[in-house]
């Protein structure tokens, strides 16, 4: 049967993706500085193969004749996704992708330390070809598909979204969420909060991060914790890497990113077993994937009722102290102050730099923004959002993000769709579970198991909207995402 060659071909792609999320991972954690290069052309070779694994030639007539078979419905949507894997494939020349893996490889790496340095004129040239590059890309794709530059990006994310969507979003956003800020900020102004005093020594941020994980149900056979200079989460299903950083003068950063990566990764090791080797078989989108880190980590992980169970973790590992009380715990967690870094940002000011990066990106793909002015739009946006400059203060302005510097182009706009579905799923929750008081109060397993029944062991056999339709009975609205952070930080 040509669908059971299809299913084998796809596995052994599955099995060079695996090889490469592994070796990017290392590239990102232990890797010496001095192999860059040499890993950056293994990578290269890597991303050939695979690309010449989806132009296989035989692929057409296989995919031809699997629709006269008759399959399953889990097998037809198999099918189809397999047939959008390999059209997105045969887009692009080989050329191109090896050409692309090798210019992102360079950027990415060179990032690391130009960062630190806040040397935007050494990293202009590599970005420079990566959006070169990324441009030819979006090119190819756009004319394929019938789509906008940017819009044929944004589908390798977030299938079926189109910016004329996001723009919608994003300008409703921006009619409450100025005022909901200032809102914020004005209530708690005279708010007391104690803040945690350090240092906090790394191993014991780790200890506290393993055993919140372990409460998070994380399978550590199938997983573990690594350092990174940007907090990411990789590998596949039965082989999950999660990294943070640690800072001892501020052990919330690492343990709230923990918690955000946990989400992840619960989504990539709860996936379908039957499909896991197969692309029916992953996650559904990036704004769904981002919806469960956001998920355990805004509508979770500083729910009041969740922070009374962290509260006695915090002494334990850390140190008595009383800013580790649980109503000093909630009013720590959700202060809203506008602030420069994006990874740092509350749940309240985030969406502002996710549409700050989108209007950046768009504009850039579409070639109405050439990348030697980024720095000055950036910092315009900035002000026009959140009151701020970056004027000259490239590390913590648009050298900030890792995901640029390898042509992630179309993915930021998944962070603020991800709040959005995971306010509607919690939202749902809610009435069929129980208010989170109760929820998070003693045993998390009702929560996880409706996560299961509802979006994990989905995968990709439903669309977004199809997941969204069947868990919380409506389209993507930006109305409970509003309503949550009212009732949360204006009560």
């Amino acid at each position: 049967m040509s669908y059971s060659a299809l299913e084998q071909h796809f596995e052994q792609l599955h099995h060079l993706q695996h090889l490469g999320a592994i070796c990017g991972w290392d590239q990102a954690t232990m890797m010496p500085a001095g192999g860059n290069e040499a890993r950056a052309e293994a990578l290269g070779t890597l991303a050939v193969l695979c690309h010449q694994q989806l132009q296989d030639e035989r692929l057409s007539d296989w995919f031809g004749e699997a629709k006269s078979e008759a399959l399953s419905a889990g097998q037809q949507q198999s099918l189809a996704e397999m047939e959008r894997s390999w059209r997105d494939a045969t887009l692009l020349p080989q050329d191109l992708v090896r050409a692309r893996s090798l210019a992102g490889s360079r950027c990415e790496h060179a990032w690391r330390s130009l960062r630190p340095a806040n040397d935007w004129a050494g990293f202009l040239p590599l970005f420079e070809e990566v959006v070169a590059l990324s441009r030819e890309a979006a090119g190819a794709r756009a004319d394929a598909l019938g789509l906008s530059r940017y819009d044929s990006l944004l589908e390798l994310y977030e299938p079926g979204m189109r910016s004329q969507t996001l723009d919608a979003l994003f300008n409703d956003l921006n009619q409450w969420l100025p005022g909901l800020i200032t809102q914020v900020q004005e209530k708690q102004r005279n708010e007391s909060v104690l803040q945690p005093a350090g240092p906090f020594a790394t191993e014991q941020q780790k200890a506290l991060g393993l055993e919140v994980m372990a409460k998070l149900g994380f399978d550590f056979n199938r997983g573990r914790l690594d350092v990174s200079v940007h907090p990411f989460c990789g590998g596949v299903s039965d082989d999950v890497r999660l990294t943070t950083r640690y800072d001892e003068n501020d052990a919330a950063q690492a343990l709230m990113g923990i918690i955000h990566e946990t989400g992840h990764a619960r989504y990539e090791q709860s996936l379908p077993a039957q499909w896991r080797k197969l692309p029916v078989g992953q996650a559904r989108s990036m704004g769904v994937h981002e919806s469960q880190s956001l998920f355990f980590e805004m509508q979770l992980g500083r729910h009041p009722a969740f922070l009374r169970q962290l509260s006695p973790l915090l002494n334990q590992h850390l140190g008595e102290q009383a800013a580790f009380a649980p109503d000093n715990l909630a009013r720590l967690y959700t202060r809203v102050q506008p602030g420069f870094i994006r990874v740092d940002a509350d749940e309240v000011t985030y969406p502002a730099h996710v549409m700050l990066r989108y209007q950046i990106e768009r504009d850039l793909i579409e070639g109405n923004l050439e990348p030697r002015h980024v720095p000055e739009r950036w910092d315009q946006l900035m002000q026009q959002y959140l009151g701020l400059s970056t004027k000259g203060d490239y590390k913590n302005g648009c050298l900030q993000d890792i995901h640029w510097t390898d042509g992630s182009f179309g993915y930021f706009p998944s962070y603020t769709l991800g709040a959005i579905y995971a306010a509607q799923l919690a939202e749902d929750m809610q009435q069929q579970l129980g208010r989170f008081e109760q929820l998070l109060s003693g045993d998390l397993a009702p929560v996880f198991n409706w996560l299961q029944q509802h979006i994990w062991q989905h995968a990709s056999l439903l669309s977004t909207e199809e997941l969204l339709q069947q868990a919380s009975g409506q389209s993507l609205s930006s109305a409970p995402f509003r309503r949550h952070l009212e009732q949360r930080y204006l009560g």
